[in-house]
Protein backbone atom coordinates (compact mmCIF):
# COMPACT_ATOMS: atom_id res chain seq x y z
CA UNK A 1 0.00 0.00 0.00
CA UNK A 2 1.15 3.52 -0.82
CA UNK A 3 0.34 6.18 1.75
CA UNK A 4 -1.00 9.67 1.13
CA UNK A 5 -0.89 12.07 4.07
CA UNK A 6 -3.55 14.80 4.14
CA UNK A 7 -2.81 17.45 6.75
CA UNK A 8 -6.02 19.34 7.53
CA UNK A 9 -9.62 18.15 7.33
CA UNK A 10 -11.55 21.37 6.82
CA UNK A 11 -14.57 22.09 4.62
CA UNK A 12 -12.59 21.92 1.38
CA UNK A 13 -11.31 18.41 2.11
CA UNK A 14 -14.53 16.41 1.67
CA UNK A 15 -14.34 15.81 -2.09
CA UNK A 16 -10.57 15.29 -1.89
CA UNK A 17 -10.91 12.52 0.70
CA UNK A 18 -13.84 10.88 -1.09
CA UNK A 19 -11.93 10.76 -4.39
CA UNK A 20 -8.82 9.19 -2.88
CA UNK A 21 -10.79 6.63 -0.88
CA UNK A 22 -12.79 5.66 -3.97
CA UNK A 23 -9.47 5.08 -5.76
CA UNK A 24 -7.81 3.40 -2.77
CA UNK A 25 -8.50 -0.21 -3.76
CA UNK A 26 -7.54 0.02 -7.44
CA UNK A 27 -4.54 2.28 -6.71
CA UNK A 28 -3.48 0.48 -3.50
CA UNK A 29 -3.69 3.58 -1.33
CA UNK A 30 -3.72 4.17 2.38
CA UNK A 31 -5.10 7.62 3.16
CA UNK A 32 -3.88 9.19 6.41
CA UNK A 33 -5.82 12.24 7.58
CA UNK A 34 -4.16 14.34 10.25
CA UNK A 35 -6.09 17.10 11.96
CA UNK A 36 -6.34 18.70 15.36
CA UNK A 37 -10.04 17.77 15.28
CA UNK A 38 -10.49 14.01 14.98
CA UNK A 39 -14.27 14.48 14.75
CA UNK A 40 -13.92 16.43 11.49
CA UNK A 41 -11.85 13.67 9.95
CA UNK A 42 -14.24 10.93 11.11
CA UNK A 43 -17.10 12.61 9.26
CA UNK A 44 -15.06 12.54 6.06
CA UNK A 45 -13.92 8.91 6.08
CA UNK A 46 -17.12 7.27 7.42
CA UNK A 47 -15.23 4.25 8.72
CA UNK A 48 -13.49 3.43 5.40
CA UNK A 49 -11.02 0.58 5.84
CA UNK A 50 -8.25 2.31 3.87
CA UNK A 51 -8.41 5.48 5.94
CA UNK A 52 -6.43 6.24 9.07
CA UNK A 53 -7.16 9.22 11.30
CA UNK A 54 -4.44 10.82 13.38
CA UNK A 55 -4.84 13.66 15.85
CA UNK A 56 -2.15 16.21 15.06
CA UNK A 57 -1.15 19.59 16.38
CA UNK A 58 1.13 20.84 13.60
CA UNK A 59 3.21 22.70 16.16
CA UNK A 60 4.18 19.34 17.64
CA UNK A 61 7.31 19.08 15.53
CA UNK A 62 8.19 15.50 16.41
CA UNK A 63 4.75 14.12 15.58
CA UNK A 64 4.48 16.17 12.39
CA UNK A 65 7.86 15.07 11.09
CA UNK A 66 7.14 11.42 11.86
CA UNK A 67 3.90 11.57 9.85
CA UNK A 68 5.54 13.27 6.87
CA UNK A 69 8.39 10.75 6.90
CA UNK A 70 5.95 7.83 6.88
CA UNK A 71 4.05 9.04 3.79
CA UNK A 72 4.78 8.61 0.09
CA UNK A 73 3.32 12.03 -0.74
CA UNK A 74 1.84 14.87 1.33
CA UNK A 75 -1.17 17.15 0.80
CA UNK A 76 -1.43 20.27 2.94
CA UNK A 77 -4.97 21.59 3.30
CA UNK A 78 -3.94 23.88 6.12
CA UNK A 79 -4.23 27.68 5.95
CA UNK A 80 -1.50 29.00 3.65
CA UNK A 81 0.60 30.42 6.48
CA UNK A 82 1.31 26.89 7.76
CA UNK A 83 2.45 25.32 4.47
CA UNK A 84 6.09 26.30 4.86
CA UNK A 85 6.74 24.04 7.86
CA UNK A 86 5.17 21.11 6.05
CA UNK A 87 7.22 21.95 2.95
CA UNK A 88 10.47 21.96 4.95
CA UNK A 89 9.63 18.53 6.34
CA UNK A 90 8.86 17.24 2.85
CA UNK A 91 12.19 18.53 1.59
CA UNK A 92 14.05 16.95 4.51
CA UNK A 93 12.46 13.54 3.96
CA UNK A 94 12.26 13.62 0.15
CA UNK A 95 8.47 13.77 -0.21
CA UNK A 96 6.50 15.55 -2.93
CA UNK A 97 3.91 18.08 -1.76
CA UNK A 98 0.56 19.37 -3.05
CA UNK A 99 -1.30 22.49 -1.85
CA UNK A 100 -4.17 24.60 -3.20
CA UNK A 101 -2.61 27.88 -2.03
CA UNK A 102 -0.66 30.61 -3.78
CA UNK A 103 3.10 30.09 -3.91
CA UNK A 104 4.75 32.23 -1.24
CA UNK A 105 8.17 33.84 -1.69
CA UNK A 106 9.52 31.57 1.05
CA UNK A 107 8.26 28.47 -0.71
CA UNK A 108 9.58 29.63 -4.08
CA UNK A 109 13.01 30.07 -2.49
CA UNK A 110 13.08 26.29 -2.01
CA UNK A 111 12.73 25.63 -5.75
CA UNK A 112 16.39 24.80 -6.46
CA UNK A 113 16.63 22.31 -3.58
CA UNK A 114 13.30 20.74 -4.57
CA UNK A 115 14.56 20.25 -8.12
CA UNK A 116 17.85 18.76 -6.91
CA UNK A 117 15.91 16.11 -5.02
CA UNK A 118 13.62 15.45 -7.99
CA UNK A 119 10.49 16.39 -6.03
CA UNK A 120 7.27 17.98 -7.22
CA UNK A 121 5.87 20.76 -5.03
CA UNK A 122 2.58 21.49 -6.80
CA UNK A 123 0.70 24.58 -5.62
CA UNK A 124 -2.25 26.68 -6.79
CA UNK A 125 -4.10 23.52 -7.85
CA UNK A 126 -7.53 24.22 -6.34
CA UNK A 127 -10.23 26.45 -7.78
CA UNK A 128 -8.90 30.00 -7.93
CA UNK A 129 -5.97 29.58 -8.02
CA UNK A 130 -6.05 26.27 -9.85
CA UNK A 131 -8.81 25.48 -12.32
CA UNK A 132 -8.56 29.08 -13.51
CA UNK A 133 -4.87 28.57 -14.38
CA UNK A 134 -5.42 25.25 -16.13
CA UNK A 135 -8.50 26.22 -18.15
CA UNK A 136 -6.92 29.52 -19.21
CA UNK A 137 -3.61 27.99 -20.27
CA UNK A 138 -5.32 25.21 -22.22
CA UNK A 139 -7.08 27.75 -24.45
CA UNK A 140 -4.16 30.20 -24.63
CA UNK A 141 -1.74 27.43 -25.64
CA UNK A 142 -4.22 26.18 -28.24
CA UNK A 143 -4.57 29.66 -29.75
CA UNK A 144 -0.80 30.14 -29.86
CA UNK A 145 -0.27 26.69 -31.39
CA UNK A 146 -2.47 27.80 -34.31
CA UNK A 147 -0.35 30.91 -34.81
CA UNK A 148 -2.69 33.23 -32.98
CA UNK A 149 -1.62 36.37 -31.13
CA UNK A 150 -3.36 37.04 -27.82
CA UNK A 151 -4.97 40.49 -27.56
CA UNK A 152 -7.23 40.15 -24.55
CA UNK A 153 -7.70 37.89 -21.55
CA UNK A 154 -10.33 38.39 -18.87
CA UNK A 155 -11.11 35.91 -16.09
CA UNK A 156 -13.65 35.99 -13.27
CA UNK A 157 -14.58 33.52 -10.51
CA UNK A 158 -17.22 33.59 -7.81
CA UNK A 159 -18.35 31.42 -4.93
CA UNK A 160 -22.10 32.01 -4.76
CA UNK A 161 -25.31 30.46 -3.52
CA UNK A 162 -27.19 28.10 -5.87
CA UNK A 163 -30.36 29.56 -7.45
CA UNK A 164 -32.68 27.30 -5.45
CA UNK A 165 -31.03 28.44 -2.19
CA UNK A 166 -30.92 32.13 -3.08
CA UNK A 167 -33.32 33.41 -0.42
CA UNK A 168 -32.11 36.90 0.54
CA UNK A 169 -32.07 40.31 -1.12
CA UNK A 170 -28.28 40.26 -1.42
CA UNK A 171 -28.38 37.07 -3.54
CA UNK A 172 -25.40 35.90 -1.52
CA UNK A 173 -24.42 33.54 1.30
CA UNK A 174 -21.03 32.57 2.69
CA UNK A 175 -19.63 29.61 0.79
CA UNK A 176 -16.05 30.01 2.03
CA UNK A 177 -14.15 31.85 4.76
CA UNK A 178 -16.43 34.77 5.81
CA UNK A 179 -13.49 36.84 7.00
CA UNK A 180 -11.94 36.80 3.52
CA UNK A 181 -15.19 38.13 2.09
CA UNK A 182 -15.39 40.99 4.60
CA UNK A 183 -11.80 42.21 4.12
CA UNK A 184 -11.54 41.47 0.37
CA UNK A 185 -9.70 44.14 -1.61
CA UNK A 186 -8.06 45.86 1.33
CA UNK A 187 -4.37 46.63 1.73
CA UNK A 188 -3.65 47.51 -1.87
CA UNK A 189 -4.93 48.79 -5.17
CA UNK A 190 -6.50 46.79 -8.00
CA UNK A 191 -4.19 46.95 -11.03
CA UNK A 192 -4.92 45.81 -14.58
CA UNK A 193 -4.47 46.80 -18.21
CA UNK A 194 -7.19 47.68 -20.74
CA UNK A 195 -6.49 48.36 -24.40
CA UNK A 196 -2.85 49.02 -23.55
CA UNK A 197 -3.60 51.47 -20.75
CA UNK A 198 -2.76 50.76 -17.11
CA UNK A 199 -5.71 51.16 -14.76
CA UNK A 200 -5.86 51.40 -10.96
CA UNK A 201 -8.79 51.19 -8.56
CA UNK A 202 -8.21 52.09 -4.89
CA UNK A 203 -10.16 50.17 -2.25
CA UNK A 204 -12.64 52.97 -1.51
CA UNK A 205 -13.74 52.90 -5.19
CA UNK A 206 -13.46 49.18 -5.84
CA UNK A 207 -17.12 48.30 -5.34
CA UNK A 208 -18.37 51.04 -7.64
CA UNK A 209 -16.28 49.96 -10.63
CA UNK A 210 -17.90 46.71 -11.74
CA UNK A 211 -18.21 44.96 -15.07
CA UNK A 212 -21.21 42.92 -16.20
CA UNK A 213 -21.45 39.44 -17.69
CA UNK A 214 -24.16 36.96 -18.56
CA UNK A 215 -24.11 33.16 -18.48
CA UNK A 216 -26.76 31.23 -20.35
CA UNK A 217 -29.18 29.52 -17.98
CA UNK A 218 -27.93 31.41 -14.93
CA UNK A 219 -28.60 35.05 -15.73
CA UNK A 220 -26.59 38.19 -15.11
CA UNK A 221 -23.61 38.77 -12.85
CA UNK A 222 -21.19 41.56 -11.98
CA UNK A 223 -17.44 41.37 -11.55
CA UNK A 224 -15.09 43.53 -9.51
CA UNK A 225 -11.34 43.70 -10.04
CA UNK A 226 -8.93 41.51 -8.09
CA UNK A 227 -5.79 42.89 -6.42
CA UNK A 228 -3.17 42.67 -9.19
CA UNK A 229 -4.05 41.21 -12.58
CA UNK A 230 -0.63 42.23 -13.95
CA UNK A 231 1.04 39.35 -12.08
CA UNK A 232 -0.40 37.00 -14.67
CA UNK A 233 1.31 38.47 -17.72
CA UNK A 234 4.49 36.46 -17.17
CA UNK A 235 2.73 33.41 -15.69
CA UNK A 236 0.44 33.02 -18.73
CA UNK A 237 2.96 34.22 -21.32
CA UNK A 238 0.87 37.31 -22.08
CA UNK A 239 3.60 39.96 -21.91
CA UNK A 240 2.26 41.81 -24.99
CA UNK A 241 -1.47 41.44 -24.35
CA UNK A 242 -3.46 44.69 -24.55
CA UNK A 243 -6.12 43.79 -21.99
CA UNK A 244 -5.61 41.66 -18.90
CA UNK A 245 -8.25 41.79 -16.21
CA UNK A 246 -9.13 39.33 -13.42
CA UNK A 247 -11.92 39.67 -10.93
CA UNK A 248 -14.50 38.26 -8.53
CA UNK A 249 -18.09 37.44 -9.50
CA UNK A 250 -21.19 38.49 -7.57
CA UNK A 251 -24.85 38.84 -8.49
CA UNK A 252 -25.77 42.24 -9.93
CA UNK A 253 -26.36 44.82 -7.22
CA UNK A 254 -24.22 43.22 -4.51
CA UNK A 255 -21.24 45.54 -4.90
CA UNK A 256 -23.27 48.75 -4.85
CA UNK A 257 -24.84 47.69 -1.56
CA UNK A 258 -21.56 46.42 -0.08
CA UNK A 259 -20.02 49.80 -0.81
CA UNK A 260 -22.20 51.21 2.01
CA UNK A 261 -20.16 49.19 4.52
CA UNK A 262 -16.91 50.36 2.94
CA UNK A 263 -17.94 54.01 3.07
CA UNK A 264 -19.05 53.73 6.69
CA UNK A 265 -15.79 52.02 7.71
CA UNK A 266 -17.39 48.78 8.85
CA UNK A 267 -14.93 46.60 6.92
CA UNK A 268 -11.89 48.10 8.68
CA UNK A 269 -9.82 45.47 10.49
CA UNK A 270 -7.05 47.76 11.78
CA UNK A 271 -8.35 48.78 15.20
CA UNK A 272 -10.47 47.50 18.10
CA UNK A 273 -13.75 49.03 19.20
CA UNK A 274 -14.26 49.86 22.87
CA UNK A 275 -17.09 48.01 24.59
CA UNK A 276 -17.69 45.69 21.65
CA UNK A 277 -18.57 42.76 23.90
CA UNK A 278 -21.78 44.40 25.14
CA UNK A 279 -22.45 46.53 22.05
CA UNK A 280 -25.75 46.03 20.19
CA UNK A 281 -25.94 45.84 16.42
CA UNK A 282 -27.69 49.21 16.48
CA UNK A 283 -24.95 50.77 18.59
CA UNK A 284 -22.33 49.39 16.22
CA UNK A 285 -24.04 50.99 13.22
CA UNK A 286 -24.58 54.26 15.09
CA UNK A 287 -20.87 54.40 15.97
CA UNK A 288 -20.08 55.37 12.36
CA UNK A 289 -22.78 58.05 12.05
CA UNK A 290 -22.76 61.77 12.98
CA UNK A 291 -23.90 62.78 16.44
CA UNK A 292 -27.47 64.03 16.10
CA UNK A 293 -29.35 63.10 19.29
CA UNK A 294 -32.77 64.00 17.86
CA UNK A 295 -32.41 61.84 14.72
CA UNK A 296 -32.72 58.08 14.59
CA UNK A 297 -29.81 55.92 13.38
CA UNK A 298 -31.90 54.99 10.35
CA UNK A 299 -32.48 58.61 9.38
CA UNK A 300 -28.84 59.56 9.96
CA UNK A 301 -27.56 56.73 7.78
CA UNK A 302 -29.94 57.54 4.94
CA UNK A 303 -29.01 61.22 5.00
CA UNK A 304 -25.29 60.57 5.48
CA UNK A 305 -25.03 58.27 2.46
CA UNK A 306 -27.93 59.73 0.48
CA UNK A 307 -29.99 56.54 0.36
CA UNK A 308 -33.65 56.97 -0.57
CA UNK A 309 -36.15 55.06 1.54
CA UNK A 310 -37.45 53.22 -1.54
CA UNK A 311 -33.95 52.26 -2.70
CA UNK A 312 -33.40 48.49 -2.78
CA UNK A 313 -30.14 49.08 -0.87
CA UNK A 314 -32.17 50.27 2.09
CA UNK A 315 -34.18 47.04 2.07
CA UNK A 316 -30.94 45.06 1.97
CA UNK A 317 -29.58 46.88 5.01
CA UNK A 318 -32.80 46.35 6.96
CA UNK A 319 -32.74 42.66 6.10
CA UNK A 320 -29.39 42.30 7.90
CA UNK A 321 -30.79 43.63 11.18
CA UNK A 322 -28.03 46.25 11.52
CA UNK A 323 -30.41 48.49 13.50
CA UNK A 324 -31.46 45.79 15.95
CA UNK A 325 -31.04 47.07 19.53
CA UNK A 326 -31.54 43.63 21.12
CA UNK A 327 -28.88 41.63 19.28
CA UNK A 328 -25.49 41.85 21.00
CA UNK A 329 -22.09 41.58 19.30
CA UNK A 330 -20.61 39.53 22.16
CA UNK A 331 -17.00 39.73 20.95
CA UNK A 332 -14.42 41.37 23.22
CA UNK A 333 -12.06 43.94 21.64
CA UNK A 334 -13.49 43.30 18.20
CA UNK A 335 -12.52 45.17 15.06
CA UNK A 336 -15.27 46.66 12.87
CA UNK A 337 -14.65 43.90 10.32
CA UNK A 338 -15.09 41.20 12.97
CA UNK A 339 -18.37 42.71 14.13
CA UNK A 340 -19.66 43.07 10.58
CA UNK A 341 -18.76 39.43 9.94
CA UNK A 342 -20.74 38.40 13.03
CA UNK A 343 -23.78 40.36 11.82
CA UNK A 344 -23.57 38.95 8.30
CA UNK A 345 -23.21 35.37 9.51
CA UNK A 346 -26.66 35.67 11.12
CA UNK A 347 -28.16 36.08 7.65
CA UNK A 348 -25.66 34.62 5.21
CA UNK A 349 -24.70 31.28 6.76
CA UNK A 350 -25.69 28.36 4.55
CA UNK A 351 -28.56 26.38 6.05
CA UNK A 352 -28.53 22.59 6.15
CA UNK A 353 -30.64 22.32 3.01
CA UNK A 354 -28.77 25.07 1.10
CA UNK A 355 -26.46 24.43 -1.83
CA UNK A 356 -23.64 26.60 -3.17
CA UNK A 357 -22.53 27.40 -6.71
CA UNK A 358 -19.20 28.16 -8.36
CA UNK A 359 -19.12 30.33 -11.48
CA UNK A 360 -15.99 30.81 -13.59
CA UNK A 361 -15.87 32.86 -16.78
CA UNK A 362 -13.03 33.50 -19.26
CA UNK A 363 -12.83 35.67 -22.35
CA UNK A 364 -10.00 35.32 -24.89
CA UNK A 365 -9.45 37.86 -27.67
CA UNK A 366 -6.88 36.99 -30.34
CA UNK A 367 -5.79 37.55 -33.92
CA UNK A 368 -5.08 34.87 -36.53
CA UNK A 369 -4.16 35.64 -40.16
CA UNK A 370 -5.21 39.26 -39.72
CA UNK A 371 -8.65 38.33 -38.37
CA UNK A 372 -9.64 39.24 -34.81
CA UNK A 373 -11.61 36.55 -33.01
CA UNK A 374 -12.99 35.94 -29.54
CA UNK A 375 -13.75 32.88 -27.39
CA UNK A 376 -15.95 32.86 -24.28
CA UNK A 377 -15.71 29.98 -21.82
CA UNK A 378 -17.61 29.33 -18.62
CA UNK A 379 -18.01 26.68 -15.93
CA UNK A 380 -20.87 26.45 -13.44
CA UNK A 381 -20.71 23.87 -10.64
CA UNK A 382 -23.52 23.21 -8.14
CA UNK A 383 -22.96 21.72 -4.71
CA UNK A 384 -24.51 18.40 -3.66
CA UNK A 385 -25.03 19.18 0.02
CA UNK A 386 -23.30 20.80 2.99
CA UNK A 387 -20.36 18.38 2.87
CA UNK A 388 -19.81 18.00 -0.85
CA UNK A 389 -20.20 21.63 -1.76
CA UNK A 390 -19.30 23.12 -5.12
CA UNK A 391 -16.39 24.79 -3.33
CA UNK A 392 -15.18 21.49 -1.86
CA UNK A 393 -15.40 19.79 -5.27
CA UNK A 394 -13.64 22.52 -7.24
CA UNK A 395 -10.85 22.84 -4.66
CA UNK A 396 -10.48 19.21 -3.56
CA UNK A 397 -10.81 17.27 -6.82
CA UNK A 398 -7.93 19.00 -8.68
CA UNK A 399 -5.75 18.52 -5.59
CA UNK A 400 -6.63 14.82 -5.44
CA UNK A 401 -6.10 14.17 -9.15
CA UNK A 402 -2.77 16.01 -9.16
CA UNK A 403 -1.59 14.07 -6.09
CA UNK A 404 -2.35 10.70 -7.67
CA UNK A 405 -0.77 11.82 -10.95
CA UNK A 406 2.45 12.76 -9.14
CA UNK A 407 2.43 9.53 -7.17
CA UNK A 408 1.98 7.53 -10.40
CA UNK A 409 4.77 9.40 -12.21
CA UNK A 410 2.46 11.06 -14.74
CA UNK A 411 3.49 14.51 -13.49
CA UNK A 412 7.25 14.30 -13.15
CA UNK A 413 8.81 17.72 -13.88
CA UNK A 414 10.40 18.69 -10.53
CA UNK A 415 10.30 22.00 -8.71
CA UNK A 416 8.02 24.42 -6.89
CA UNK A 417 5.32 25.05 -9.48
CA UNK A 418 1.76 25.84 -10.44
CA UNK A 419 -0.34 23.89 -13.00
CA UNK A 420 0.34 25.80 -16.22
CA UNK A 421 2.10 23.11 -18.27
CA UNK A 422 0.28 20.84 -20.72
CA UNK A 423 1.68 17.81 -18.86
CA UNK A 424 -0.34 18.90 -15.85
CA UNK A 425 -3.49 20.64 -17.08
CA UNK A 426 -4.59 18.37 -19.93
CA UNK A 427 -5.12 15.13 -17.96
CA UNK A 428 -6.51 16.92 -14.90
CA UNK A 429 -9.08 18.93 -16.87
CA UNK A 430 -10.02 15.78 -18.78
CA UNK A 431 -10.68 13.84 -15.58
CA UNK A 432 -12.57 16.74 -13.99
CA UNK A 433 -15.13 16.41 -16.79
CA UNK A 434 -16.09 13.03 -15.30
CA UNK A 435 -17.25 14.94 -12.22
CA UNK A 436 -19.21 17.53 -14.24
CA UNK A 437 -16.51 20.15 -13.78
CA UNK A 438 -16.31 21.21 -17.40
CA UNK A 439 -16.21 24.36 -19.50
CA UNK A 440 -18.72 25.41 -22.13
CA UNK A 441 -16.91 27.24 -24.89
CA UNK A 442 -18.10 29.26 -27.86
CA UNK A 443 -16.61 31.63 -30.41
CA UNK A 444 -18.29 35.03 -30.74
CA UNK A 445 -17.58 38.18 -32.78
CA UNK A 446 -14.54 40.05 -31.48
CA UNK A 447 -15.65 42.92 -29.25
CA UNK A 448 -12.39 43.85 -27.57
CA UNK A 449 -12.79 45.42 -24.17
CA UNK A 450 -16.41 46.40 -23.62
CA UNK A 451 -17.40 47.03 -19.99
CA UNK A 452 -21.08 46.80 -20.85
CA UNK A 453 -20.89 43.44 -22.61
CA UNK A 454 -18.78 40.73 -20.99
CA UNK A 455 -21.03 37.90 -22.08
CA UNK A 456 -23.65 36.76 -24.52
Amino acid sequence: MRSILIVGAGRSSAALVRYLLEKSFSEKLKVIIADISVDNAKKLVKGHENATIVELDIFNVESRKALVNSADIVISMLPARFHLEIAKDCLDFGKSLVTASYISKELMAMDEEVKKKGLVFMNEIGLDPGIDHMSAMQVIDRIKAKGGKMLLFESFTGGLVAPESDTNLWNYKFTWNPRNVVVAGQGGVAKFIQEGRYKYIPYHKLFRRTEFLSIEGYGNFEALANRDSLNYRDIYGLEDVLTLYRGTIRRVGFSRAWNIFVQLGMTDDSYHMEGSESMSYREFTNSFLPYKPHDSAELKLRHYLKIDQDDVIWEKLLELDIFNADKIVGIKDATPAQILQKILMDSWTLQEEDKDMIVMYHKFGFEIDGEKRQIESNMVVLGEDQSYTAMAKTVGLPVAIATLSILNGQIKSPGVQLPISKEVYDPILKELENYELLFHEKEVPYLGYNPNNLGA
